[in-house]
């Protein structure tokens, strides 16, 4: 599923090149993937309006509208959201909407496993965002917000920083990377943790995700950029996805057990807090 470094960097890739441009027309193909209308009905209120910025917040990627209202985009697990410069390039299968520019260009929405949604929002509607919690970047994300959420909590700490209502964007990938830089087994107790423990996970989450946009996101699978380009963290990544390879720091083998209700990868000797959290 893309993460928050993902998200922003489509938003970076397709901010210089949708912004200004109004939509001429609009198709959907699948129907269901539209939230609180019709597929017509999404066409003729979308019809002649400007894309004024290409925003985020969390995993949504956000188109704000100069008259108006934002439509808002959730991947989940396959999404893309790619640009197109002409409409003669043919369209993918998993194609669930597309929207057509004055001068010919396109954005298009594919979803192979046709999860990811679209709304169209006033600016006053409420949605599933007005839920998340604070952008860990940017500054308005605390350490005391952190351990506020999680030292009196019974759950392991992979299932913290997997609440979006604790901190928005983390997934899977960017859990599992910043536990393991932080020296931390994912299992353990989130009210274990220390405030050393607490204060570098804090930083750590930060490095992670600053460093993941750096490289413009991990395509493990399906993930790409609004230009169709993969991204490159998948080069650095050190415990996801590495399931039986050495540990770049101790060579022992990574493993992979479920935590969370997700495939977690961790050190058993770097993370070594798991003997305490399994004995």
């Amino acid at each position: 599923m893309p993460e928050l470094p993902e998200v922003e960097t489509i938003r970076r890739s397709l901010t210089p090149l949708i912004t200004g441009k109004r939509i001429e027309d609009v198709s959907v193909y699948l129907p269901k993937a539209i939230r609180g209308r019709t597929p017509e009905e999404l066409r003729q209120e979308l019809m002649g309006k400007i894309i004024a910025a290409v925003d985020r917040r969390g995993k949504y990627l956000l188109l704000c509208l100069k008259e108006g209202g934002t439509l808002v985009f959730h991947l989940r697990m396959t999404g893309r959201v790619i640009f197109r410069a002409t409409a003669e390039e043919p369209l993918a299968k998993h194609t669930t909407l597309v929207l057509d520019f004055a001068g010919g260009a396109q954005l298009r929405f594919e979803d192979p496993r046709k999860f990811g949604t679209v709304d169209l929002l006033s600016d006053h509607a409420h949605h599933a965002m007005d839920l998340l919690g604070p952008e860990p970047l940017g500054g308005k994300w605390t350490l005391d917000d952190l351990i506020k959420a999680g030292k009196t909590r019974k759950t392991c700490i992979k299932a913290v920083l997997l609440d979006q209502a604790v901190v928005a964007g983390l997934g899977n990938i960017y859990t599992d990377e910043s536990l393991f830089r932080a020296g931390i087994y994912p299992g353990r107790p989130a009210s274990s943790l220390s405030q050393e423990e607490w204060q570098r996970l804090y930083g750590i989450i930060q490095e992670v995700l600053a460093e993941g946009i750096e490289y413009r996101g991990t395509t493990h699978r399906d993930y790409v950029d609004g230009l169709g380009n993969a991204g490159g963290f998948q080069e650095r990544l050190r415990v996801y996805g590495r399931s039986g390879l050495p540990c770049v720091n101790c060579g022992t083998p990574i493993r992979r057990k479920k935590l969370a209700g997700r495939g977690t990868h961790y050190c058993p000797k770097c993370q070594h807090a798991e003997r305490e959290a399994e004995a």
